[in-house]
């Protein structure tokens, strides 16, 4: 098959930007409302010569879409009058608050903005890359790499409406790098759970306090909040480090390579379907999740590994807005001469990228499997433990020739365990991560690089290995549960409340 550019003609910012905001947004639209129309050959739409168009009806309104290319859709159209119109980005947008209004019956005033604040982050974005230097190690490479985000999201790059100066310089897109500040906190006021030694040795603290870092985007956004504090001494600022830290791909972990740190912070902005606080309920239950998967893992025979999140540490009186969590590093856990990148930055490209260079791609593909799929497996059938395997949450360690020899995943925030929540919706979570969110992904980019490609075979065989029930049943499903984040979010339901739609199931 013949590839789509996403990107239109000339190489305007504005006209890049409008590109990689409407894929994602026109991905949600076509999976979750959009009806598509049978190929009859005989259609007021013609093949161009650009490959033949994925034609659909809104129900809504009964209107019909065209979008050009499969995995990142581009070049949106609207059929009226008996012609094709090209919608902007603005356009697409309000189409789409349209369908849904006639959709669901309900409006919303807040998501049409976040797609507008979206599509202007991306614009930011690409400006501040044309003059910042990428980082020459590959996996911060791969961490910083992700200008089209969670490409079913309808607004994956908001950044909370506020001006481009509060975040950009925080942002791993831009290839940001930062020093942390470092607070004081009264020691009365101190509450952790976990070990949180390394936090002790970023640098020295007056008698009576413990250290405490903050990002410092966290920490303007709460600084009203915490004027009482810093004015009757519960809470000094410090300095702020005599080093830098480089965001990952979730904005708020931040790593550091020389002391192989990551530290992952309270964000009070909305990023995808949540603000990014680290809520007290999920802290409070960090250390079972992640024990019972450092379990898990050091219970396989295999080199897959597990980051674990050691522990936390925070403020008594601003248990949420300050808490850090301290996560492992990397150079405990990976195998000897290999390079972790993130499964993320492969499907959306680096400089450096194996998948780009994979000349088999079969070999290759097989070798990914291996690695990432018996883990994940392994830890919900013989002990209970739900990782979410997402492209985001998922490191794939490399060899010198490129090839996959090693998973490590990461986020006990995320981990549920069958004792807490029924098995089934357990199964569907991983699935839904594991096989949707990642393997589709990945395989989607082997056979758009390699037309005749056919990735799914080897993925029936690897999973096939696994012979617990569930398995069966998934290879003989007719459908995938794919979540449907633009109702969501249209609909205000909670961003943990996970609705699934069913999805052809290129497995069966």
């Amino acid at each position: 098959m013949e590839r789509v550019d996403l990107m239109p003609p000339g190489d305007g910012i504005g006209e890049r930007a409008d590109a990689y905001a409407a894929a994602p947004l026109l991905n949600c639209l076509l999976r979750e409302v959009a009806e598509p129309l049978p190929e009859s050959g005989d259609e007021p739409f013609p093949d161009t010569g650009e490959g033949r168009p994925r034609v659909c009806r809104l129900p809504g309104g009964g209107r019909l879409l065209r979008v050009r290319g499969a995995r990142r859709p581009a070049a949106p159209e609207v059929y009226a009058a008996g012609r094709w119109h090209r919608l902007g980005h603005t356009e697409l947008v309000k189409l789409v608050a349209e369908e849904l209004r006639a959709h669901t019956g309900l409006s919303n005033g807040d998501l049409p903005a976040e797609m507008i604040d979206s599509r202007d982050v991306v614009a930011a974005l690409l400006t501040a890359r044309a003059r910042a230097t990428a980082p020459d190690d590959p996996y911060l490479r791969s961490e910083q790499s992700l200008i089209t985000g969670h490409p079913y999201h309808p607004a994956p790059k908001a950044r909370g409406g506020g001006p481009v100066t509060a975040w950009l310089p925080y942002a791993p897109e831009a290839h940001a790098r930062f020093p942390l500040v470092l607070l004081g906190v009264r020691e009365d006021q101190v509450a952790e759970e976990g070990d949180t030694s390394a936090l002790d040795a970023l640098g020295a603290v007056p008698p009576g306090y413990r250290l405490l870092p903050a990002h410092p985007w966290q920490l303007d956004l709460v600084a009203r909040d915490l004027a009482p504090a810093f004015a009757d001494g519960r809470l000094v600022r410090l300095r702020e480090t005599d080093f830098a830290v480089w965001p990952t791909a979730a904005i708020r972990t931040v790593h550091e390579p020389e002391r192989d740190l990551f530290l992952k912070f309270s964000l009070d902005v909305r990023i995808t379907n949540d603000i990014r606080r680290l809520w007290a309920h999920d802290l409070r239950k960090l250390r079972r999740t992640d024990t019972a998967a450092t379990a898990a893992f050091a219970a396989m025979d295999g080199p897959a590994a597990w980051l674990g999140d050691r522990g936390y540490r925070t403020a008594r009186f601003a248990f949420e807005e300050l808490a850090v969590v301290v996560r492992d590093g990397l150079r405990g856990s990976l195998l000897p001469g290999a390079t972790p990148l993130l499964a993320a930055g492969l499907v959306e490209g680096f400089e450096g990228s194996p998948l780009a260079a994979a000349a088999d791609p079969g070999a290759w593909w097989q070798a990914y499997l291996r690695a990432v799929v018996p883990p994940a497996l392994t830890a919900f059938a013989d002990h209970g433990v739900v990782i979410e395997a997402h492209l985001q949450n998922t490191l794939v360690a490399v060899d010198g020739d490129g090839t996959p020899v090693q998973a490590l995943y990461r986020d006990a925030e995320g981990v549920k365990l069958l004792g807490d929540v029924e098995r089934a919706a357990g199964w569907e979570r991983l699935v839904y991560c594991l096989v949707v969110n990642h393997l589709i992904e990945v395989a989607a980019v082997l056979a758009e690089r390699h037309p005749g490609f056919d990735p799914w075979p080897a993925a029936r065989r690897e999973l096939a290995r696994h012979r617990f029930p569930e398995v069966a049943e998934l290879l003989a499903s007719p459908t995938l549960p794919g979540k449907t984040n633009l109702l969501l979010r249209w609909t205000g339901a909670d961003g943990a409340d996970a609705r699934y739609l069913p999805l052809p199931n290129p497995l069966a």
